[in-house]
């Protein structure tokens, strides 16, 4: 087989689209397209990119054949079976129909498919059934890809960018969180120094130190997903089950850790308070301390659950793709205009209710906002404005299903 035969093949394996291995291999859809026309040909890292994605070795993918090992081995598995005819279906294809990997991106068959050239023409691997699976297949030959499962793999590395982006995230909020606890510290009623002059400016000093560092977090982690979703915008699914229940005993443990802390934080206020007589100072700041990894445990546990949902990771970068290429819907951009006009006009509505009260329009500015119902009047527009985004957003989205269904 050609390599062209074999990397139709081996996408047809994974039901792989030549999009989607295009995205994995950082190339464009033309690129496999020419490929597999043998219009081109791959530079040599791309050719390790591929064998290290199918689980095969070079030889096999450039001059061998990679579906006679898979086909070998399938029938001699289904003959230790007694399945004869499950063997046969496998090598023959019968009943299969067009293989996966003739077509190309748009479900059309590439004219290097149809012309069944290069060891694709007659009962061979060009009729596997799509999709079969590669576990439990054998062959006498070592370090084919019968002897290895062909399972997805972490090509573009994604978990460990999965674990490091939680993992700066969660540290940014609970670094935040802890540099308010410290500051509480050294309140100046219950400051652990005592009376100090100091006490305002170490007070002041380690929540912009929490600032800081939770800062240092948050925007490189936010700056570092954008820019793997750009360089990534498709991943293919290699997580197994068993990957699934671990990452769901951690989200447990998160919990349940993270509220046993909270609730501590919580005992040694009610004890300051009820028996020490002490409410502020050093109780706030040993809740907030304790607060501080539990949060951590939420966030970064709950992220790297989440996290593991390819699918919904594939869905969102598309549509960053898209707004980036100015394909961005029609409606959302009604709704994001819309939102835009009704808080501006919120917003105009609660300055004209400050400054333009009776207290105010007699120059009496000591007097402005100074009760508690000019304060109501001048927050008021925001949560309405809040409200009446949530309706427009419903309202575009029943319009935009409606005419789509029309």
């Amino acid at each position: 087989m050609s390599f062209r035969a074999n990397l139709q093949y081996l996408r047809a394996q994974r039901n792989m689209t030549q999009e989607q291995l295009a995205m994995l291999l950082g190339v464009s859809r033309q690129a496999i397209s020419k490929w597999e026309s043998e219009k081109a040909y791959p530079e040599m890292d791309k050719l390790l990119m591929i064998c290290d994605l199918f689980g095969c070795t070079l030889d096999d993918l450039v001059l061998g054949d990679v579906s006679a090992s898979v086909n070998v081995g399938a029938a001699a598995r289904g003959a230790a079976e007694g399945d004869h005819g499950s063997a046969a279906r496998t090598v023959t294809g019968e009943g299969a129909g067009e293989p996966a990997y003739m077509k190309d991106a748009d479900g059309n068959i590439g004219e290097s498919a149809r012309s069944g050239g290069n060891g694709i023409d007659g009962p061979s691997s060009a009729n596997a059934l799509p999709g079969e699976t590669l576990r439990g297949t054998s062959s006498s030959r070592p370090g084919t890809l019968a002897n290895v499962a062909a399972l997805p793999q972490d090509l573009t590395g994604y978990d460990e960018h999965r674990c490091r982006f939680a993992l700066l995230i969660a540290g940014g909020v609970a670094a935040i969180i802890a540099g308010a606890g410290i500051g509480n510290l050294f309140d100046s009623d219950n400051s652990i120094l005592g009376v100090t002059p100091l006490n305002d400016f170490l007070t002041f000093l380690g929540i912009c130190v929490g600032v800081i560092i939770g800062l240092a977090m948050l925007i490189p982690g936010g700056m570092s997903h954008t820019d793997f979703k750009r360089r990534h915008p498709y991943v293919e699914d290699f997580y197994t089950e068993e990957d699934r229940s671990r990452e769901l005993r951690l989200l447990v443990i998160g919990i349940v850790g993270g509220i046993a802390a909270i609730l501590i934080g919580i005992a040694v206020m009610v004890y300051a308070d009820d028996v020490l007589g002490v409410s502020d100072g050093w109780p706030a700041a040993i809740m907030l301390l304790l607060c501080a990894p539990a949060v951590f445990g939420f966030i970064y546990c709950g992220m790297r659950y989440s996290l593991l949902n390819i699918n919904d990771y594939n869905k969102a970068a598309e549509t960053d793709r898209k707004e980036h290429a100015g394909e961005q819907d029609f409606y959302a951009k009604l709704t994001g205009a819309v939102c835009g006009i009704i808080m501006l006009i919120a917003t105009v509505t609660g300055l004209c209710l400050l400054f333009l009260n009776p207290a105010a329009l007699r120059g009496d500015w000591s007097a402005v906002g100074s009760s508690a119902a000019d304060g109501a009047m001048f927050w008021l527009p925001w949560p309405i404005g809040g409200v009446l985004c949530g309706v427009a957003a419903v309202v575009i989205q029943l319009v935009k299903d409606y005419r789509e269904r029309k």
